[in-house]
């Protein structure tokens, strides 16, 4: 079914945006969406967590249910965030009762044990309840799901994540009371109960023992922990986001040129590139890292990271060779923030990410980036994270302003006929030349005099809540949201007629 709340029928208010310059309200549908697929929950730039908490919460409340549910599974299977789908479920169990909806939503979005923990952390703090005791009143239907995610998993994930923390698996298990589906499983429940589930075979269990150890000298040690590595390299034991991880480790152990073969090839295997789900910046951290190593074998990993990253996108239908697309990444002041506070990555190198998958694939593209001025930046295409690397390089050519106006301005100016212009952005633009020049006037005068059949993309990396434009059809103008390769089944499906929030609607619970 479509929704009649993701569209208004009446105009947008004009608001201001962080920088005090115009901006409009998003629809209720549409600003949930943009709030949830790009939060981390940590502190940004122009939003404290507890701010973006509070207007999630308000955006629950004004958003139909089933929506609500079904951005929350969107959020978890197709962006891959853990915490702010069980947030969203938190909050729909405060507003919404009467059937099962609740339930069958925290079965659907608790696909790690841990997850069943966090989910009753956070419920403990949103309705201000201090240690484990005070949840013997825990939501029913939230009981339910989490009972039903119990049977779930298997002595091996429970083990592995049996964690200290503000609720315990084993607190859970009393709390929500799961039936066992049989024998074997009630005996890994007692088993959890008494902590007497054995310690899973894992890389952090392994390294932890092994570093616990007591060496003779430097040497020693250095060649316990590189026979670890090729150990757990070749026991395939080590998934694919640990190697990620991993790789500078893997080589400062100087491992042998065979595993690092082995690692390349793990890398770049197509299946699991597609099964691992991995944000795309997370290909760039690992980039990152390599660059700070000592080792002959870098090149060769840094080319199978690139090999990798191009695996995640191959489904991306882009666009024709006819297609004239402008690719302009924001890398004003306000996006050098990173994404949590555990990450080194920044939204500004998202944007670049994003930026540099989609020029990968168009027969004509444009590339450049904005802050007080607007640069056409030139590329080889094919070399993703070296790219990025490159414009990471030069952010300082064009400052730390937003003005995105002038992407079009140029456009306009110069008479250039272009079909998409894709901005990715926080979408906190302003004029700091004092012109009070905005992108909406730009935008409206470029389809007017130049190009009318031109589209407007809004990728909006952080979910302030308002757009620089009005996003409306008849403008040519969309918002897409988040960090995941996933932004481009939204362009595909805007392509088709669509809207920002088709895909999630196609969700069944």
């Amino acid at each position: 079914m479509r929704f009649n709340f993701s569209f208004r029928k009446n105009k947008p208010a004009q608001v201001v945006n962080h920088e005090g310059a115009p901006a409009y309200q998003l629809t209720p549908a549409l600003e949930l969406y943009a709030a949830v697929a790009t939060a981390a929950l940590s502190d940004q730039f122009y939003e404290m967590a507890d701010t973006r908490l509070k207007r999630l919460r308000a955006l629950v409340a004004q958003n139909d249910p089933r929506f609500v549910a079904q951005l929350a599974v969107y959020a978890r299977e197709q962006l891959y965030l853990r915490s702010v789908p069980l947030v969203l479920a938190v909050e729909l169990a405060q507003v919404h009762r009467g059937d099962n909806l609740v339930s069958c939503l925290v079965a659907r979005v608790v696909q790690r044990a841990d997850e069943i923990t966090e989910l009753l952390a956070f419920y403990a703090v949103a309705n201000q309840r201090q240690g484990v005791k005070t949840l013997n009143r825990l939501s029913k239907q939230l009981q339910k799901g989490l009972a039903l995610s119990f049977n779930r998993f298997d002595g091996y994930q429970l083990a592995k994540y049996d964690r200290a923390g503000q609720v315990r698996l084993r607190d859970a298990l009393f709390l929500v009371h799961p039936n066992a589906k049989n024998a074997e499983q009630q005996a890994l429940f007692d088993q959890l109960v008494r902590g007497e589930l054995p310690t899973p075979y894992t890389w952090e269990t392994e390294l932890s023992a092994l570093g616990q150890q007591t060496f003779t000298d430097a040497t020693e040690r250095q060649t316990a922990f590189r026979q670890k590595w090729v150990e757990l390299i070749g026991s395939r034991k080590l998934g694919y986001m640990a190697l990620l991880r991993n790789l500078r480790n893997i080589l400062e152990a100087e491992v042998s040129a065979g595993a690092v073969e082995q690692v390349c090839a793990a890398l770049t295997d197509r299946v699991a590139v597609a099964r691992s789900k991995q944000l795309p910046f997370r290909y760039l951290a690992a980039y990152r890292e390599l660059l700070q190593v000592r080792s002959g074998f870098v090149p060769t990993v840094l080319a199978a990271l690139e090999t990798a990253i191009g695996h995640s996108i191959e489904n991306l239908r882009c666009f024709g060779p006819g297609t004239r697309v402008v690719v302009a990444c924001d890398v004003s002041g306000s996006m050098q923030q990173p994404v949590s506070q555990r990450s080194k990555v920044l939204l500004y190198d998202i944007g670049l990410v994003l930026g540099m998958l989609l020029q990968s694939r168009c027969s004509h593209v444009v590339t450049g980036m904005f802050g007080d001025t607007w640069k056409r930046v030139a590329l080889p295409k094919g070399q993703v994270l070296r790219n990025v690397q490159e414009f990471y390089r030069r952010e300082g050519e064009v400052g730390y302003s937003t003005n995105g106006h002038l992407v079009v301005r140029e456009l306009r100016e110069q008479q250039e006929q272009v079909d998409k212009v894709m901005l990715f952005t926080d979408c906190q633009l302003w004029d700091s030349t004092g012109r009070h020049s905005t992108l909406a006037q730009e935008w409206r005068e470029y389809r007017r005099t130049v190009a009318p059949q031109a589209r407007l993309y809004l990728f909006d990396l952080a979910g302030h809540g308002a757009a620089p434009v009005e996003v409306r059809e008849q403008d040519g103008v969309a918002l897409i949201a988040g960090w995941s390769d996933k932004v481009f089944d939204v362009l595909q499906a805007l392509e088709n007629g669509g809207s920002a929030l088709t895909e999630i609607e196609k969700i069944e619970l």
